[in-house]
């Protein structure tokens, strides 16, 4: 037979589109072409699989060799298309039977040595080719095998070696078994779509591995300010001196997030594994992302001629940490704004249009100027600096966080103390039955309410309503921050356990919008509790 066809995939952002990897010999001069729109990748392929072929024991055809990979107009990157070229090619030349190929879909890289090498992405393959009525195989690499086997309804293929799956293609071994680091999901498996989920049993994962919150003294405010964010995924910006513990406090946050049900899972998990960073040690932990500031716009939102995922999807399902903010570029911040809004990032080239999922938690700190000590003696810098460092972080961003909170320096006695604070593991349990709570009535976390959902979910009414109107008018807030209030006071009332929200959670909720104001100089926290602090008191930036 001197034609043979390998079914395969290609790897477009989250989708993974099939490929048909059309293998030719035919008379001429000895060549090895590859067609198709191959980048340099796919194209050096022909070196490294013909290698492979001699080196493992397989005649090479010394015939002119084609190989096509359509559809034509969709570009093909990286060396997953070595082994259905290798295959294409053994069976071109009768040394495999093409039956054998039947039902099957093959992904994988060769060394020169015939080993089949990781790649990326292959949780996304492996969930395309479960929806494939056509297919119900998938051959990869070996070290890809455990990710692929979260999907069910697929049968893996481990190759660790192009003679080893060659021989067992041919009925002379068995295949290896392939199990999945956890219960299999039940089901249809769908690929992650943006503000979408993968089908599952939605049964919750394990907890995740973080900082335990007891280990943080004092901090009540910030840590009661934390739980009712975690509860409602709102999104926070602490501010205040170098030292006070906002770093901490943020490591500490994905500890009592609500435990990660299987479609979460999956999706952080595919995400994951398009940039080849899936560890099955790592199933059903929320991402917690915390890149450094220098992090240019591409790195956080995703980027190159074939788009892969950013900082921001990377956090999907979990928590993005920005120390320094004002330290970013300006370019880079701003481009938080849309995935604050939508949970999903549009990259658009000439060629291609990718949408990557971006359902993340922004957990922000800064210090309040330059040096860090505004409001202390030792703090030389003028006003127009403060101003100048504060304004490095626009309006508009800020109109989108939720949370808005100064975190003080904590008294030397308390932080000598051998006293230990609240563990993450009851604090977990309030909000993962506070968001169980907001799940089942309105089918989103309140962070995500629509204006609809608001006018449903979130009456106010009497003192609640008056107090509302009094601070929007006072404070100047746009519709979506008065939008942003009413689900906060909807967190903070669900977690009391209230069914209609009260005076006292409204004020709580405008003290939590405080914006960028001046460090007082009073100055360290003694471990007092936001309901110590009186929440009304909150003042125009």
């Amino acid at each position: 037979m001197s034609l043979a066809v390998v079914r395969s995939r290609a790897l477009v952002g989250m989708a993974a589109p099939p490929v048909s990897v059309e293998v030719h010999l035919g008379m001429g001069l000895p060549a090895f072409h590859v067609v198709g729109l191959p980048e340099a990748e796919v194209r050096e392929s022909r070196e490294r699989v013909r290698a492979a072929l001699l080196h493992a024991g397989f005649d090479f055809p010394n015939r002119r060799l084609t190989v096509n990979l359509a559809p034509a107009d969709l570009p093909k990157d990286s060396g997953r298309f070595d082994l259905p070229i290798a295959m294409g090619i053994l069976a071109a030349s009768g040394q495999l039977p093409a039956e054998s190929l039947n039902g099957i879909e093959f992904v994988g890289e060769l060394s020169l040595t015939g080993e089949v090498r990781p790649i990326r992405g292959a949780l996304a393959m492996a969930a395309a080719v479960s929806r494939d009525a056509g297919a119900c195989s998938l051959a990869l690499p070996a070290a890809n095998a455990t990710e692929a086997a979260l999907v069910e309804g697929l049968r893996i293929l481990a190759a660790d070696t192009l003679p080893r799956l060659v021989g067992q293609l041919r009925g002379e071994a068995p295949f290896d078994r392939v199990d999945a680091p956890r219960p299999r999901v039940t089901g249809e498996c769908h690929p992650p779509q943006p503000g979408g989920r993968l089908s599952g049993s939605g049964q919750p994962r394990a907890r995740n591995h973080a900082p335990d919150f007891s280990a943080v003294k004092g901090h009540r405010a910030a840590k009661r300010a934390l739980e009712i964010a975690a509860a409602g995924s709102h999104s926070v910006l602490m501010l205040g001196p170098p030292g006070a513990g906002k770093s901490l406090l943020a490591s500490c946050l994905p500890a009592i997030l609500p435990p990660m049900d299987d479609h979460e899972a999956l999706e952080a998990a595919a995400v994951a594994s398009l940039v080849g960073r899936f560890h099955s040690q790592d199933w059903g932990r929320r991402p917690f992302r915390a890149p450094h500031h220098s992090a240019s716009t591409a790195a956080l939102v995703g980027g190159g001629s074939n788009p892969r995922p950013g900082e921001i999807s990377l956090a999907h399902r979990g928590v993005l940490f920005l120390d320094e903010l004002p330290e970013f570029g300006r370019a880079a911040l701003e481009a938080l704004r849309e995935p604050l809004e939508t949970g999903r990032i549009a990259l658009s080239r000439a060629a291609r249009q990718v949408e990557l999922p971006a359902d993340f938690q922004l957990v922000a700190a800064m210090n309040p100027c330059p040096c860090g000590y505004l409001g202390e003696d030792r703090c030389r810098c003028s006003p127009e600096r403060v101003l100048r460092y504060q304004a490095r972080v626009s309006g508009p961003l800020l109109d989108r966080v939720d949370i808005q909170i100064q975190v003080r320096p904590v008294d030397e006695q308390v932080l000598t103390s051998w006293a230990a604070g609240e563990p993450s593991e009851r604090i977990q349990a309030r909000v993962a039955l506070t968001r169980a709570r907001q799940v089942g009535r309105q089918g989103v976390a309140n962070a995500a309410l629509d204006p609809v959902g608001i006018d449903r979910h979130c009456p106010l009414g009497g003192d609640a309503l008056a107090l509302l109107h009094g601070a929007a008018r006072r404070l100047r807030w746009s519709s979506r921050a008065l939008h942003r209030v009413i689900r906060l006071a909807r967190t903070i009332a669900d977690l009391a356990g209230r069914e209609n929200i009260a005076a006292a959670d409204v004020g709580e909720a405008i003290g939590y919008r405080r914006g960028l104001m001046p460090a007082t100089p009073p100055g360290r926290d003694a471990g007092l509790s936001s309901r110590q602090h009186p929440p009304h008191q909150a003042t125009t930036r």
